[in-house]
């Protein structure tokens, strides 16, 4: 059984295979090759008067191979002086967390390894964000307009470099040190030119690809920015402004994000940037948790972005890629891929291949694989 840490994915997981390996599997969905179930979470209350425990969870299997990726964090929802809304995270204490990806055989049962989810994570989001662009994006899309300055954005952008000629980025976050912090570095990483923009509608200004990749609570820009032609692809549900949707000639969705559940008092859709949530707690405890975007038409409510009654119909990746739908036909139409949805089939199929890697690497930890197992039915 390997244990295996975010530096040796970081080292090992190139982005070209980590988008291969996606590509492979989300084609397979149809077929039965491949199977996944969406992220579901559960709220429990903690000791914050400002927050709520959350446990979160997603399964994928293909190829031999089954994953399950579990988070345990304590959750807040913090608004700052120039009114940024953000969900923060940690466990045990700010700037720790705790996620795990279980891989296992779908031969044997066998459990193979326990990876740290930092670094996959970060990989296998923004190979999902390369694909939406690899199929969507014009040809000779050269400029990326990147909103966010974090984990997410770095993989986001070397994903889009892997599948466009990207020749130049410009990165807005409120923060002036780490948007020049992220152009300095990558900028150095990837060759291209990175500059800091002093503002979102900067950013947005004359790209090709837009890339929201933030924690916001709340649309980081207006819809009247979006252009013709561009592509758009987002990492959290309430990055979008809801006018967006009407900018759309057409919109593709990685997977099935949404659960087809009734909604109960404790079972319930959109609650921070949860797709679907379990929930504990008093009436009041509660209301610590934000509901849906009140933007009419955003997020849960509108067929364009749910998974729920209308928004079934909306075509996903596997239609696009076999050619049941088509994707972008002209250089006019603008583009939208919502990359979420497949997050359970994108920890079994990369954590595969690092998995592979590893063994082949031969410089991950290990424990006997007896330690889980037991001679007593369960």
């Amino acid at each position: 059984m390997l244990i295996i840490n975010n530096e040796m994915v970081f080292r090992l997981l190139k982005m070209e295979d980590c988008i291969a390996a996606q590509e492979h599997a989300f084609r397979q969905i149809p077929t039965g090759g491949a199977i996944h179930r969406p992220r579901i979470d559960m709220y429990v209350p903690s000791k914050r008067d400002d927050g709520y425990y959350r446990w979160g969870t997603m399964e994928g299997a293909n190829d031999g191979f089954f994953a399950i990726r579990m988070k345990s964090d304590v959750i807040h929802w913090p608004e700052d002086e120039n009114g940024n809304w953000t969900e923060e995270k940690y466990c045990v204490e700010p700037g720790t967390y705790c996620g795990l990806i279980m891989l296992l055989s779908t031969e044997t049962g066998e459990p193979l390894a326990f990876i740290n989810d930092g670094a996959l994570q970060h990989m296998r989001v923004g190979g999902g964000a390369a694909l939406g662009a690899k199929y969507l994006a014009r040809e000779g899309s050269e400029t990326v307009g990147m909103i966010g300055s974090g984990g997410m954005a770095r993989t986001f952008l070397e994903g889009f470099c892997c599948v466009r000629n990207i020749k130049r980025c410009k990165i807005y976050s409120p923060t002036k040190t780490n948007r020049d912090a992220y152009a300095a570095e990558m900028e150095a990483k990837l060759g291209i030119e990175v500059i800091p923009v002093d503002s979102a509608e900067e950013a947005v200004k004359g790209c090709d690809i837009l890339s929201t990749c933030t924690d916001s609570m709340k649309p980081v820009y207006d819809a009247e920015w979006i252009q013709p032609g561009m592509h758009v692809t987002n990492l959290g549900r309430r990055e979008m402004p809801e006018a967006a949707i009407g900018k759309f000639d057409v919109v593709i969705r990685q997977g099935t994000a949404g659960l087809q559940m009734r909604q109960t008092e404790r079972f319930q859709a959109e609650r921070g940037h949860s797709p679907a949530a379990f929930i504990a707690g008093t009436e009041e405890e509660m209301k610590r948790i934000p509901k849906r975007n009140p933007q009419p038409g955003f997020g849960g409510d509108d067929p364009q972005f749910t998974d729920r009654g209308k928004g079934a119909d909306k075509p996903d990746f596997a239609a696009l890629v076999s050619g049941a739908v088509p994707g972008r036909t002209s250089d006019e139409q603008t583009t939208f891929y919502r990359n979420v949805g497949n997050q359970g089939l994108q920890f079994s199929s990369v954590g595969q291949v690092v998995y592979k890697l590893a063994l082949a690497d031969g410089g991950a930890r290990s424990f006997p694989t007896e330690w889980l197992l037991q001679d007593i039915r369960d």
